[in-house]
């Protein structure tokens, strides 16, 4: 247990840090616990909240559920009761007051039978008994239905009643069995397997509302079984709409209360005669639209109904008429041909070879081609001497006619100049006519040459 807040001595305390440090030493110190004891001086608020003191025989102690717990509870509260409360140990800082904060509540002598329920909750869940992919439809439209309950239970008088009220065409049939009791749950099973074997569509198992000890039959593993079993669907109605049993998680389906089930299990006559009278508004429209529509058919076919020798003259009216548009059609015809051929007769005239006027057109070109050749020829002759001139000019063997020689050095080269020569060197001397070999003595450079 953790140690408790101590104040630093010597210090003052206001009364609000010392009732602060008297809850978060409370709140830290005690876990949340069950506490046993009677309801007294109870009262509902208008925001929701529940207050109420819990006593014994020695002491009592001042309570609170706030109204998120108290929504949860199921049932009502009332001065006198003995419950078991799951509280934290708290402190109200304002008024300096002890309480209980209550989390949970249950009826006292309650806790072994809802661990009990729980266990074997979660036991049958694990097992995939309470699985939805395993729940059966309700048939739509039965024909049969059996009830599983007590003949004393006044829930069968409910059931009975919503019955005769909502499908008073039903067949019904009890399989009464004790729906409380020692043995109660063995002998609900053996009634839900005799339902099973009858030829019901669906069974409704019901019973009125009570304490957890009341409605512990329908809690027990045998009656979960025996529904799961059942070769038609069980339509569970067990207590009131915050009562749960095992019965309930086992069931195809569960009804908040006995009359719930009957109304979930039958279908509504009133509405399925509205329904029916509805459908029969709708066959009687839609057979009427159908037989108005037929008959304006008939009257359309019948305006298209006509006497064979009518029929006939029409008939040779549309042939005069298509003999005349053939005739026509041939006319056309005949016409386009017509002009195509003549076309293609003054083309073929055009094309057709002359050899008069090629002759006469032939003597031309060739008078023309004569003129442009004696033209050309002048032309041409003209340049010829032109360039004849030019190249006599140029010709080198004019120049040495007038008395110069070409020198040529050693290595082939016409001698320009005098540097390029050197004493010993053999020339080559060509003249206008001949040619002649000379070694070179001496070389004289000139001024102008340097």
């Amino acid at each position: 247990m953790p140690n408790p807040v101590t104040p630093v001595s010597n210090s003052t305390l206001s009364v609000s840090s010392l009732n602060r440090l008297v809850r978060e030493c409370l709140e830290a110190t005690f876990p949340l616990t069950w506490v046993g004891g009677e309801i007294s001086n109870l009262t509902y608020a208008a925001s929701g909240h529940v207050y109420f003191s819990l006593k014994d025989a020695s002491a009592q102690v001042r309570c609170v559920m706030w109204r998120s717990r108290a929504q949860l509870l199921g049932w009502r509260l009332e001065n006198g009761q003995k419950i078991e409360a799951r509280a934290l140990v708290s402190f109200y800082e304002p008024r300096g007051e002890f309480q209980l904060n209550i989390e949970a509540i249950r009826r006292a002598g309650q806790g072994d039978l809802f661990e009990r329920f729980l266990r074997l909750k979660a036991q049958l869940e694990s097992e995939g008994l309470f699985a939805s992919e395993s729940k059966r439809p309700l048939p739509d439209f039965p024909r049969h239905l059996g009830i599983v309950t007590s003949l004393q239970a006044a829930a069968l008088r409910d059931v009975l009643t919503t019955l005769h009220r909502r499908a008073p065409h039903l067949r019904l049939s009890l399989f009464p069995c004790p729906v409380q009791g020692e043995g109660a749950g063995e002998k609900i099973a053996a009634a839900l397997g005799q339902a099973s074997l009858s030829s019901c569509d669906t069974i409704i198992l019901c019973r009125g509302g009570g304490s957890i000890e009341d409605l512990w039959a329908f809690n027990e593993e045998c009656v979960a079984r025996a529904i799961r079993a059942s070769a038609v669907p069980v339509v569970a109605g067990v207590g009131h709409e915050t009562d749960f049993t095992i019965a309930d998680f086992a069931a195809d389906l569960r009804a908040p209360t006995p009359t719930a089930a009957a109304e979930l299990a039958s279908p509504d006559r009133d509405a399925l005669l509205g329904r029916l009278a509805e459908l029969q508004r709708q066959l009687a429209r839609r057979m009427e639209r159908s037989i108005a529509e037929q008959q304006q058919r008939l009257d359309w076919l019948g305006t298209r109904l006509l006497h064979p020798a009518e029929r006939i003259g029409q008939r040779r009216q549309e042939l005069e008429l298509l003999a005349r548009r053939l005739g026509q059609s041939l006319g056309r015809q005949i016409e386009n041909q017509q002009l195509r051929l003549q076309t293609v007769s003054q083309r073929h005239a055009k094309a057709r070879p002359q050899p008069a006027k090629l002759g006469e057109h032939l003597g031309h070109l060739h008078y023309r081609l004569h003129s442009q050749l004696r033209w050309q020829i002048s032309q041409q002759a003209g340049k010829l001497k032109a360039l004849a001139s030019g190249l006599s000019q140029l010709d080198p063997h004019a120049v040495l006619a007038r008395g110069y020689t070409l020198v040529i050095a050693p290595d082939g080269r016409a001698v320009r100049d005098a540097t390029q020569l050197e004493a010993g060197d053999l020339l080559k001397l060509s003249f206008a006519r001949g040619s002649a070999q000379a070694t070179v003595n001496q070389v004289v450079v000139t001024d102008e040459a340097v």
